[in-house]
Order: C-alpha cells, then structure tokens, then sequence
C-alpha cells in the first residue's frame, strides 16, 4: 500500500487531529482520519449558515415592525451577513464536497478518507493502465464510475483506467517522459534554432535520411527536458549529468545511448565547433548480441505459406541475395541484370554499391511476376505506383512467420542474417561472405562464425568422450 501524501503543516490548525507532526516542514496524513470526521464538520457548517440566515430573516422581520432596540444601521448590517452566510449554505448544497472544496483539501479529502486510495501503473491487454486501489466504499465506487474508461479488473482486483497524462496529473502521478518524435512539438522556442541549425548541418555533410531523423529525434529530446534553457550555455558537467538521468531514470538502452551521445556530440563539435567538447563523457559499453537465424526447414516453410506471388518474391530475394529491407524496396528493375545472374544494389548502407548474385531457381518466378504486376520503376511498386515501403515490407515478413507459426522474436533482417549463416555453414568463404553482405570489416561478418552449426555444433563435448 501507498503512503498517505503529505501536504503542509498549516493544514494541522484547519484539521487539528487526524493530522500528525513528521519530520521537517511537512505534516503526514494519518490514515485512520475517517471521512465522517469531515463530513461532520462541514453539516455543522451548513447548519451555522441556515442558523445565521434565520437570525438574517428575524432581524429584517424586526426592522420593518420597527420593534427593535437597536439601531437600523445595526439591523442592516446583520441582514447583510445573514445573506452571505445564506448563500454559502445555497453553494455547499448545491455543489458535491469535491468541487467545493480547495484543490489542495479535495486531495486530502481523496486520500485520506477511509479507505486510503492508492494508485499503480501496469498493463491490463497488453494496455498501459492506472489501477486504482481501495476498500470497498459505495462513494469511492460511484465516484470511479464516473471516470472515462474506467472497467474492474477481476484479476487485479482493482479499478484500472487508461494511463494517460491527464489522469497522471489528476492523481498526481509523474508524467511520462517524451520519447520519438513527440518531443518535437514540445520544444520551447529559445531551442528551436539549435534543432534547425543541427538538421541544416547533417543536410550539408550529405547524411543519410535515416541518420539525420536519428539524430534531429535525439537531440531534441535533451531539448525538450531544458525548457527554456538556452542549450548553448551547457558545459560538459551539465551534459554528464544529463547522460546519466538517461541511464538511471529513462533506462536507456546502450544503443540508444550511443545514439544519443552522437546527436549531442555533433551539434557541440560540428556545429557550434567546439572540440571534443564531450571527450571526458565515458561511453557505454555495447552489448554483444549475436544475429537471430532462422533453419533451413523454417525458412522453406515460411515460403510455402507465402501464398501471393509478390510477397512471395520479395521473402525469397531478400533470403536468396541476403539483402537489408531497405535495399529490396529500393531495388528498380534496371538493377537486375539476368545475363549474368547479378543484381546490381545502389548506394546501400554507408552510401556503398555492390553486386549479388542472382538465385538461378527465383528466375523463372521473377519473370512470372514480372508480367503479372507489370512494375514500371521499382521492382516492388506500392498500391500507387510508388516504392514500397519498408514498413509494408516488415509486415508481409511478420505475418508469414505467423503463417507458417515460427515462434521466434525475429525481424526481417533475420533473413539476412540466415542467408550468411548457411552460406557459411555450406563451406562459403568468409571473405566471399563479406563481400556479398557489403561488410566493411570483417570482424562484422565473423559474427556468423558463433552461430554457425559447422563452427560450434559440430565441436564434440569432453563429457561425450567419456
């Protein structure tokens, strides 16, 4: 269970018991407060205002009589407070205990009312909710109800709503931090001009589109968490600090670390040309996270149930030429040279061309398509005659793993990785490798090397010589 909130200790004079003494400046709410103990005080409220509306009503019965002692002015001025009172007993009649009441006393009176609220996020359906947790109260529960979206949760045993930012804010829950793009229409405008002068600059140096979405989505998150802070004026102690709220609060992954670190370190030392401003900042150590591959007898079964020949063509291209989901939706049919059983892939990543080879067995179905589609630029055209998208692309590889039920957390980009693996399962050069992949480095391309079957499966356990 939650702790009470705290609130400040002049509520102790308003409350008197019910309210304990803590530590430092602050007052801790005794749960055991009932909410009877303040419906009690405010019936005697109302009760003192319908007292002092009647003494108002005698008094104005008493002038027009003339059988009063006391003076008109005296009389009026009695009138005048009894109205008030009057209408203060109209308001709190009027209006329910949680719209009258301070928005600080409306918290106190949520949380400290027997019994004792508390809220916790989760997931209910695979949604991000608030649970709402208290003991069973006939008001509490009417009160929920009223709330948008609010179910029970017969697991939880709790009231859950959708984890949004107003309900954050309306039960005093931190907010979310802004991830992606989001944090781009949240920028205040001192900032703006760095995002722009960033963008110009990754523009002029020719980076890819990937890159300079990467980095603009970065670099406008540290934006979004300064505010009105000019990021010009931040030194590299405030920079570390920051990197390490990213690790600890935001939980970052290494990659996205690192991504982070670059955006930051090129606007510093590209743009505003300040060198090696964040050369002391240590980088995070990298995971070494071997390539997820498919087996051979999945992969055929994947295209078996691949049943529309474009979906089909595209799978067995990308596993037959080990091809990135970026370089089949960019391939254009003039790439394709059936004479010599090459396709030739322009500006891949890192901005480098190379030839693969063609599969001699997706020739026949190739032309087959070729007909059927009729493509005029793109091999693989989109609904409007344009380049197919990537996430379409993703999406036909996800629901032919669903199809022909492989259960493995596997992309597309597996298929790449499957396609250097049984070649080098197959006695395929490592070096050919690299080449077909488009590898810079070789130790890039030995990575096959730890999940190959001829490399590691074949080595004999001690334990089995025994």
């Amino acid at each position: 269970m939650a702790e009470g909130k705290k609130v400040p200790g002049n509520y102790l004079k308003k409350f008197g018991r019910g309210v304990s003494r803590s530590k430092g400046s602050h007052a801790e709410l005794n749960p055991s407060v009932s909410a009877a103990f303040k419906m009690k005080r405010l019936e005697s409220s109302g009760a003192s205002a319908r007292a002092g509306g009647r003494r108002g009503e005698g008094w104005l019965k008493k002038i027009s009589e003339n059988r009063t002692g006391d003076s008109i002015t005296n009389g009026i001025k009695r009138l005048f407070n009894g109205l008030l009172i009057k209408i203060g007993t109209y308001l709190f009649q009027k209006f329910d205990m949680d719209t009258l009441l301070p928005l600080d006393d409306r918290e106190i009176y949520r949380t400290n009312a027997t019994p004792l609220i508390t809220y916790e996020l989760g997931t209910y359906q695979g949604q991000a909710v608030i649970f709402i947790r208290f003991e069973y109260d006939s008001k509490l529960i009417d009160w929920v109800k009223k709330l948008t979206g609010a179910r029970w949760n017969s697991t939880q045993k709790a009231w859950c709503v959708k984890d949004s930012e107003l309900y954050r804010e309306k039960f005093g829950l931190p907010q979310k931090p802004v991830v992606g793009k989001a944090a781009l229409l949240r920028l205040h405008p001192v900032n703006q001009a760095a995002l722009l002068r960033l963008v110009e600059t990754l523009q002029l140096k020719s980076y890819s589109p990937n890159t300079i979405s990467t980095y603009r989505n970065e670099f406008a998150q540290l934006l979004h968490v300064l505010k009105d802070k000019n990021v010009d004026d931040l030194d590299s102690t405030r920079l570390r600090s920051y990197f390490l709220y990213c690790i600890n609060t935001l939980k970052l992954s290494e990659n996205t670390l690192h991504s982070r670190i670059n955006a930051v370190k090129f606007y510093f030392e590209q743009v505003l040309k300040r060198e090696k401003f964040i050369f002391e900042i240590p980088r995070p150590k990298k995971p070494s996270i071997l390539p997820k591959v498919i087996n051979t007898q999945d992969i055929k079964r994947l295209f078996e149930v691949t049943t529309n020949l474009k979906h089909n063509t595209m799978l067995k291209l990308c596993y037959g030429m080990g091809l990135r989901v970026s370089e089949i939706v960019q391939l254009k049919i003039t790439d394709i040279d059936s004479k010599n059983m090459q396709v030739f892939i322009e500006r891949a990543k890192g901005k480098k061309d190379r030839y693969a080879n063609l599969p001699e067995s997706i020739l026949a179905q190739l032309r087959t398509y070729f007909v059927a589609y009729k493509p005029k630029k793109y091999l693989f055209e989109g609904q409007y005659g344009d380049q197919y998208s990537i996430r379409s692309a993703q999406k036909v590889f996800s629901d032919a793993l669903q199809k022909a039920k492989i259960n493995k957390k596997v992309g597309i980009h597996g298929l790449r990785h499957s396609f250097a693996t049984h070649l080098l399962e197959a006695g395929t050069d490592i070096s050919f490798i690299q080449q077909l992949l488009g590898h810079n480095d070789l130790k890039t391309t030995l990575r096959y090397t730890h999940v190959s079957k001829k490399t590691i499966k074949s080595i004999q356990s001690p334990l089995d010589k025994l």
